[in-house]
């Protein structure tokens, strides 16, 4: 079976110093052979040629690589977008860290023609309530629509995710960064108006401030208009 000789390449490749590494890095709990994510991304790209990718199904959830693979297995798939969000559909309640989350969406690598298509499939998690599907939604929107016709949208979305557990609200706080670099004037107007989460909003300032790609001044205002307390 092609998943068990997925399993076996994996266990091979694995090495003890980089897994206690990685492992300071991840939730506590997780569960992981210690391979390296090229060498992961490897093997899945070349999986990815298999004309069914039903072998998915028999990766193990628990363990780290196994479902990091299955997540560049989609990524690297030639299929319609149609299909691609089956199985896309199907890999989001796998989720349940940061860094198979965001390796998941960097790897989908959305085309141009796909994007209306991908926008309203993101529509039902990004008012999810459940905190890794939502900051799926989240890390779709910074990764692929931080762009001129999307960029009002993509503002309303991220202020009125509803989910308030701590990965969802930081992927938030990192997507407004991303937009006030890219949509100053636009973005602004959320700390100015007061219109995301205590922690939210002055985690998104803290993350602008830390930007390179933010000028001096702008990092000086928005410092002012941190808030306390809770809303």
């Amino acid at each position: 079976m092609i998943m068990d000789d997925i399993r076996k390449r994996l266990m091979t490749l694995s090495e003890p110093e980089y897994k206690a590494f990685a492992l300071k890095l991840l939730p506590k709990g997780t569960v992981m052979y210690g391979v390296r994510l090229p060498l992961i991304k490897k093997i899945a790209k070349n999986a990815a040629k298999e004309q069914s990718l039903d072998f998915l199904d028999e990766a193990d959830s628990g363990i780290f690589e196994e479902k990091m693979f299955c997540a560049f297995v989609i990524g690297y798939a030639k299929l319609p977008i149609q299909e691609k969000l089956v199985l896309i559909s199907r890999f989001i309640p796998r989720i349940d860290n940061w860094s198979i989350c965001d390796s998941f969406c960097a790897a989908l690598h959305i085309k141009n023609s796909e994007e209306e298509a991908v926008f309203e499939f993101l529509q039902p998690f990004l008012k999810s309530s459940e905190e890794f599907p939502a900051r799926f939604g989240i890390v779709m929107l910074l990764d692929y629509f931080v762009k001129d016709e999307y960029i009002d949208r993509v503002l309303k979305l991220i202020k009125d995710v509803k989910c308030g557990d701590y990965y969802a609200q930081m992927a938030a706080a990192w997507a407004i960064s991303v937009c006030m670099a890219c949509f100053p004037e636009k973005t602004i107007r959320l700390f100015e108006e007061r219109a995301l989460c205590t922690f939210v909003h002055n985690k998104a300032i803290q993350k602008t401030c830390e930007s390179r790609r933010i000028n001096i001044g702008t990092k000086k205002y928005i410092k002012t208009l941190k808030i306390g307390g809770k809303k």
